[in-house]
């Protein structure tokens, strides 16, 4: 068992699920992770239905298995089997609806006019930060480009372990102590 920092990454996807087509979401958030950390971190990906106890249930994992940062992707919209949101109401300690703001924000300002239709959020599982990211590759590095700063600092306060953001991509955002 390793003693670095560990990620679990949940694509929520009836298709990638059952097979029909390959998960390229998650992958890309590990890609996005890996060049916005410089601390090393362990990487553990799922590919789930779109079902709540499925979401729901992987979460838990997750955070218990001592993720310090979970990143969904998919079951945003509006479509009647986007239920992503709805598997955070159920195990969220607290929403931090900031995140899901601001990731919207960003989708509009790069011409994304369906950013209003994301129903993302983020917010807290025990010690754990949970980020819910769009379904398409595209969008994923546009909404953590806006939102990483934060997440170091966010985990911090959770009382997740210390990352450390790779300075030549990203400025991680804390505050100055005296």
């Amino acid at each position: 068992m390793s003693d670095r920092p560990t990620i679990g990454i949940l694509t929520v996807s009836d298709r990638a699920s059952s097979g029909e087509y390959e998960d390229l979401s998650g992958p890309a958030i590990e890609e996005a992770l890996r060049d916005y950390l410089a601390t090393e971190c362990d990487y553990r990906r799922r590919v789930i239905p779109d079902e709540v106890p499925d979401i729901t249930g992987a979460v838990r994992e997750f955070a218990a298995e001592g993720c310090a940062l979970i990143c969904t992707t998919g079951g945003t919209g509006p479509a009647p089997r986007d239920v992503t949101p709805e598997a955070m109401a159920e195990v969220l300690d607290k929403e931090l609806a900031g995140f899901g703001e601001l990731m919207r924000s960003a989708s509009l300002a790069v011409g994304v006019p369906t950013a209003i239709l994301s129903r993302q959020t983020a917010g807290v599982v025990g010690k754990s930060l949970v980020v819910n990211l769009p379904g398409k590759p595209a969008s994923i590095r546009v909404c953590l480009d806006a939102i990483f700063p934060a997440i170091p600092y966010c985990i911090d306060l959770a009382g997740g372990p210390y990352l450390e953001g790779n300075p030549e991509v990203v400025q991680v955002f804390r505050p100055k102590t005296k």
